[in-house]
């Protein structure tokens, strides 16, 4: 199999199985060993980037197909799927070899008879790629051009002016870098960054944060040299920012309730010099492994992995509690675009009742005096500052000012109100939000 025709059956998995795009790549090009690392960014490239624009895709399609992609064969919608956005999308790629790919596939996979109606589809709109016109109703426009769906363009413009929903919808189409955290345990950044390069891996310093870096042309990056050291660890620098906001004391005791895969506890680790205790909370056992397996490998000692929910009383007392709470992911389109397909409305409202059961559960666990922070890597206020207005109007806690914790380069007017909320488009992280919080008696 080559790698259109593997990136075609993982979109089908996509679709018909409901598979997380990040775990059918990672298990399906765990499977083709003998694809080079350029090859897996390319199938990648194409599952991803389909997904990201896959509104708009089916939208140019049933303007240049005579049959429409409701009434296609899972198949051949697909293989169209993958070379419109070759078309649209990747300059790198020639029409010729888009659309002849196309084709093959299609013969292979004993559809022959339908080879040339990929093709001329395919042809029809590489032709007319740069006259696509949209509706003129702007909204729908934002919801077919950036493949938001409509009910979450308008979910967000409850919220936000429509001129920054769409910055932020087309910031959502766009690849995230790599962010890795330096353990600053084991090494310093410059030394990781000549490492890296020694290992033929890039790396960038225009980061928010003097302990990150973005890296490229890493290939499988758990095969690098530096991770197995335990030199670093993969984490967006939202959520390192939301470690900085917890700011822990050296000997203190921390309760990170919704802790999987661990990055956040391995940062707050990193922060208080491995002289903390760290309990490590989820409320499945292989993901508990996950964490012991990190905190091994980056020579970690502080953490504590606990089988436990976040929903349910705890007999713990901490100085300190993360609450990266379970969320409906909207910020995380740049990662998994699959989300935006998955949700509704519904799971809004309902995530944000699990939330507040949560954060009474946290404060509940809050040593008096003791700070807790909130977080979420979405981007509606349901979730996010409405569950802290909430929390605040029962008299237990009451925000605090934020602004030291803040790097340069990213603006935030609620600092001092006790919150921000990072954008794609402003801050060129995830969509995530931060709240701190301190318990009052």
């Amino acid at each position: 199999m080559q790698e259109r025709e593997i990136a075609l059956f993982i979109l089908m998995d996509i679709f018909e199985t409901g598979a997380y795009n990040n775990i059918i790549l990672r298990k399906t090009l765990g499977e083709h060993s003998e694809l080079s690392p350029k090859q897996k960014a390319f199938v990648t490239e194409l599952v991803n980037g389909a997904l990201r624009n896959l509104i708009n895709i089916d939208y140019v399609i049933d303007l240049f197909s005579s049959t429409k992609t409701a009434k296609m064969k899972p198949f051949i919608l697909n293989d169209i799927r993958l070379g419109v956005y070759q078309i649209l999308y990747m300059d790198k790629i020639p029409v010729s070899a888009a659309c002849n790919e196309a084709v093959k596939l299609a013969k292979k996979r004993r559809f022959g008879s339908l080879s040339g109606f990929v093709n001329g589809v395919l042809r029809s709109v590489a032709r007319s790629k740069d006259s696509i016109e949209y509706p003129a109703d702007r909204k729908r426009a934002v919801s077919l051009k950036y493949s938001v769906p409509e009910w979450l363009v308008d979910h967000w413009l409850e919220e936000m002016s429509i001129d920054e929903a769409e910055k932020m919808c087309a910031a959502f189409l766009k690849a995230p870098r790599l962010c890795a955290c330096v353990n600053t345990l084991k090494t310093t950044r410059a030394e990781l960054k000549a490492r890296l390069f020694g290992e033929g891996i890039d790396s960038e310093e225009d980061t928010l944060f003097d302990n990150t870096l973005y890296i490229s042309k890493t290939g499988n990056i758990s095969q690098s040299e530096c991770y197995k050291a335990g030199l670093f660890h993969i984490m967006d620098e939202s959520s390192v920012l939301a470690a900085r906001i917890l700011a822990p004391e050296k000997n203190s005791v921390i309760l990170d309730m919704c802790a999987a895969p661990g990055g956040k506890s391995f940062a707050l680790a990193e922060q208080t010099e491995d002289s903390a205790r760290i309990i490590s909370c989820d409320i499945y056992e292989h993901k508990l492994e996950l964490i012991r397996r990190g905190a091994e490998r980056l020579g970690i000692n502080s953490v504590e992995p606990l089988l436990k929910d976040a929903c349910e009383k705890s007999d713990i007392k901490a100085d300190y509690i993360l609450l990266d709470a379970p969320c409906s992911g909207f910020g995380l389109l740049r990662k998994k675009p699959d989300v935006k397909y998955n949700r509704t409305a519904e799971d809004i409202s309902s995530l944000a009742n699990v939330q507040k059961k949560m954060l009474l559960n946290a404060v509940g666990a809050l040593k008096p005096g003791g700070v807790l922070v909130y977080s979420t890597c979405t981007v509606s206020h349901s979730e996010n500052i409405d569950n802290v207005n909430w929390l605040i109007d029962t008299g237990r806690v009451r925000a605090e000012d934020i602004s030291p914790h803040i790097p340069e380069g990213i603006d935030c007017d609620t600092a001092k109100d006790g919150y921000i909320r990072l954008l794609p488009h402003a801050s060129d992280t995830d969509g995530f939000f931060i709240a701190r919080l301190r318990r009052v008696d």
